[in-house]
Formats: C-alpha cells, structure tokens, sequence
C-alpha cells in the first residue's frame, strides 16, 4: 500500500501535550503549536529547513486565517543560527519528542537557554525509552528547575514542566 503523498505521522507525545495544554489553558507536524494558537497564543512553529514547507500547509489546512496572522513557521535547527531570535524572546516553549539523538542534546540545551528568559516555561513531552533521556532531564536540572507535570500511562509519555534556576537560589 502506498502512503499518500502528504502522509506524516503525529507522535503520541504531541498528542499527549496538546491535550495537556487543552486541559490546563482552557512536531511532528507543527501539531502542538496549532493547538496553542487555537487557543489564542501568539505562536511561532519551528522546525529544520526541510520541514517548514509541510509546517506552513499544514498552519494554513488547520487554523482560521484571522488565527494564521498570529503564527509564524520559522526555521530553528538547535545550536544554528540562534541570532535569529531575540534571547528570551518566548513566554512558553512546547517541545514533543525532541529528545531522542544525544548527539544533538548539548545545541538542544544551548537552544533552550538562549530562547527562555528567567519567566519562560517549558512543557517537555517525550517517552523515556533509554537511559540516555534521563541523561538529558539530568542535563537540563543543571540550568532549569524540572518537574514532572503530567504522566499519560497509556501513551507511557511523560510532560515535564522546565524553567531558567534562578541565580540567587543556587548562591
């Protein structure tokens, strides 16, 4: 059987947190971030480059066009080019499934920093399958206070809730 040419999968971890955020507020495929601006979000979607034409399709198949005007696709591959976003530019930043290659958790964490201010929240939504994802929440409570928000057991995807340490509590 052939897979329609448009055909992409959803992860059950961008599921999993757009429920969440559904719950609490009120990429596979830029999923999680059309949720957010259905919920009335300013939003900026990223991906790498080959990605974002899928991304913009996908804004323009799935969100009204007076909600479109508040979403921007940009291109954001982690530790590259970050100058193109004003440090602690994002309020909330919605992450699924991206940690997964551990070769790319260090640019990850850079990426992470440069985006949050000391306010920013992240929402983490991701399965813990190997040792080397815990090796990554142990990497990111270096820089982040990290709790666990949410646990779906039949999905077994976790949402973990991150924000900037503050740097008067480590002193």
């Amino acid at each position: 059987m052939r897979r329609p040419r448009n055909w992409a999968v959803v992860w059950d971890a961008a599921i999993v947190l757009s429920t969440y955020l559904e719950m609490g507020l009120g990429a596979g495929t830029g999923l999680v971030g059309i949720v957010a601006a259905l919920l009335g979000a300013h939003v900026t979607i990223t991906d790498r480059k080959v990605a974002l034409e899928f991304l913009k399709s996908n804004v323009q198949a799935n969100l009204p066009p007076h909600i479109q005007s508040k979403t921007v696709v940009k291109e954001l591959t982690w530790g590259q080019n970050l100058g193109s976003f004003s440090p602690g530019e994002f309020d909330l930043i919605l992450g699924a499934d991206i940690i997964y290659l551990e070769e790319t958790f260090t640019d990850l964490l850079q990426t992470l920093e440069h985006l949050c201010s000391n306010h920013s929240v992240i929402l983490l939504a991701c399965r813990i399958r190997y040792e080397q994802d815990n090796n990554f929440l142990a990497m990111l409570e270096r820089q982040f206070t990290v709790r666990k928000v949410h646990y779906d057991p039949e999905k077994d995807v976790h949402i973990y809730e991150a924000q900037k340490r503050n740097q008067k509590e480590d002193l």
